[in-house]
């Protein structure tokens, strides 16, 4: 009876020591997310990957028998399985770990997506609509969270392999201790004063280098919004200034790093505690000097905190230093720019009462501008949604009419023509009426505004969805000339993908112009999508111009610093004097170049670890 109550104990304390661990995981995903717009607690991005990373480290893969490891890139230890380590079971309890993490923060940071329910007004049932929301939610956040669980992944097999090929601390049996950051192999293979602090910088270099590197991939593609760095959008300027640097990399590396050497120092000073409580158990020491040692421990674990405190501040340092530089603003590079948020609902923004509403609303609006003399006029994503292209088509309208009355540029939102199909676009029409600039939107939103594999899904997506999702891309390469000079262009969901931007400023472009919808979505996404827009503004170093139809509209410097700022769901006509500007960032120059060098510098310090 004794045996099986201790048995069942044990049971109880493995089961809640999981529990536990997945609970703390997805609570700090959670606290992560709480640092995105609208909450704006930017400062918890420093701590809240801390118990991910140290949960991650401390991870112990166990080996029931001594059959050699069958599969190359499962991450193993030669120590036999600790029923009360919660992460000493198998790999499906250690995924976990990172995945609720990624839930937690990339589920509540885009729960706005459920702002597209419901789609009544596009002909879909309340009940599909739902089902629709709840799928794309569903499957945004679990592959923001399928990111950070490869970095989990890749990380404990890299640190496997970072241990020296020979080390007497590998072979000892494990601590008798329940605590589970003692029992890592990972930890131990970096014991010993100095290499133990060099393990834990390589194992930050490394963990630093793999976010950055699966970030850059992760951006490549159609799913892309929730990079670490926007955490620090808009409120924290300074630390954004290091985009200039590197682009948002710049910023993810020294989020994580920061939250690695804290988890670092969290991890030494347990390690350090653990030790002494063995050796006083062991009775080693007299009292007294284990009370020295026990004070000497406290010391020395305070200032393990030192070095992430001090790369803090000097990452701070440095951004502030560039968000601090003066912006020069030749009067002969001046231009009076004008905004309208057309503020039209969805619901009927494409029958015949939304057409003649907005053609009334941007028609007044441009008039008005063009009272006050502005050099051109901005209207939102499809503001007008017509096939602008077709000349017989725009002349029919009043707001084209205007522009030939008035004579003032305007950027149109509305559709382009294409042998396979309509683009999403933004036109720049002189005073004579004609296109004399054309952007097409680059980066579509997967099922609003295409099917993704059409020629295998299109036919089963059209059955089972009534949304129509056929536009077509722009091309990667394409440049939007104006009158006044070359313009750094995008539209909506183009705002998430910083290398668009990049490369349209290294080619010539001399200040930004955003137009975006935005209506169907709740004010958190809005907030968020100021927040990306901003750092465009402050990598590229140009003033941005943002027109939406239902908010945020703004004027941003290149600084970061929000001008002007319209509300929400309301009509606004405003106008802003910007400059242009020629300057080209490091990040312009060279791109991100700081993740292939800590790809480098990770791998060269492995291996002068390894060796």
């Amino acid at each position: 009876m004794a045996i099986f109550n201790r048995l069942k104990f044990e049971k109880l304390a493995l089961g809640k020591s999981q529990v536990l661990a997945w609970a703390i995981a997805f609570f700090s995903g959670i606290l992560m997310a709480l640092t995105t717009a609208p909450f704006n607690a930017w400062p918890l991005a420093w701590i809240a990957l801390v118990p991910l990373w140290v949960m991650v480290v401390s991870y112990q893969q166990p080996i029931i028998t001594e059959k050699k490891q069958k599969f190359l890139f499962l991450p193993s230890s030669s120590h036999p399985l600790n029923p009360l380590n919660p992460l000493q079971n198998p790999l499906p309890n250690f995924f976990l770990l990172p995945v609720l993490w990624g839930i937690g923060y990339h589920g509540l940071a885009l729960s706005w997506i459920m702002g597209i329910h419901p789609m009544t007004w596009l002909g879909v049932p309340w009940w599909p609509s739902l089902a629709i929301a709840l799928f794309c939610w569903t499957f945004i956040t679990l592959w923001g969270a399928a990111l950070v669980t490869v970095w989990a992944w890749l990380f404990v097999i890299l640190n496997s392999l970072t241990l020296p090929a020979k080390n007497p601390l590998l072979n000892s049996p494990p601590l008798p201790s329940q605590n589970l950051t003692l029992n890592s192999p990972p930890l131990q293979g970096g014991a010993g004063g100095g290499k133990t602090q060099f393990s834990a910088l390589t194992r930050v270099l490394i963990g630093t280098a793999l976010w950055c590197a699966l970030e850059s991939i992760w951006s490549t593609g159609s799913l892309w919004w929730t990079s670490l760095s926007y955490t620090q959008s808009p409120h924290n300027l300074p630390i954004l200034h290091l985009g200039q640097l590197s682009g948002p990399a710049a910023v993810t590396a020294a989020i994580v790093a920061v939250n690695g050497l804290i988890a670092e120092a969290f991890i030494e000073g347990r390690r350090k505690k653990e030790e002494g409580r063995r050796k006083r158990e062991e009775g080693r020491g007299k009292k007294e000097e284990g009370s020295g040692e026990k004070e000497e421990g406290k010391r020395k674990n305070w200032v393990a905190y030192i070095l992430p405190a001090g790369l803090f501040l000097v990452l701070h340092i440095v951004g502030w230093s560039l968000y601090n530089r003066p912006l020069i603003q030749e009067a002969g590079t001046a231009l009076k720019i004008g905004i309208i948020q057309g503020n039209i609902p969805n619901e009927i923004k494409f029958d015949s009462g939304g057409w003649r509403r907005a053609l009334e609303g941007y028609t007044a609006g441009y008039k008005e501008l063009a009272d006050r003399n502005v050099d051109a006029v901005l209207i939102p994503e499809t503001a007008l949604p017509f096939i602008w292209t077709n000349e017989y088509q725009r002349s029919t309208l009043s707001f084209y009419q205007a522009i030939l009355e008035r004579g003032v540029v305007a950027w149109v939102g509305g559709f382009g023509q294409e042998e396979n199909g309509l683009t999403n676009s933004l036109l720049a029409i002189d005073k004579t009426g004609q296109i004399v600039g054309r952007y097409d939107k680059l980066k579509l939103v997967p099922l609003g505004e295409y099917i993704p594999f059409y020629e295998i899904l299109g036919g089963i997506i059209n059955r089972l969805s009534p949304l129509d999702a056929r536009l077509v891309a722009g091309n990667s390469k394409q440049l939007f000339d104006t009158p006044f000079g070359r313009a750094i262009v995008g539209i909506c969901y183009d705002s998430a993908f910083a290398e668009n931007f990049r490369y349209q400023a290294a080619q010539g472009g001399e200040f930004m112009i955003t137009a975006s919808n935005n209506a169907h979505y709740k004010p958190p996404m809005l907030a968020q999508h100021h927040a990306l827009d901003v750092m465009r503004a402050i990598e590229t170093d140009r003033w941005a111009v943002i027109a939406t139809n239902t908010g945020y509209s703004a004027f941003v410097n290149p600084h970061g610093e929000t001008v002007w700022k319209s509300g929400l769901n309301t009509y606004e006509v405003q106008d802003a004097t910007i400059y242009r500007r020629k300057t080209r960032t490091l990040y312009v120059r060279w791109g991100d170049w700081l993740t292939p060098l800590l790809l480098v510098l990770a791998g060269l310090m492995r291996l002068i670890l390894r060796n």
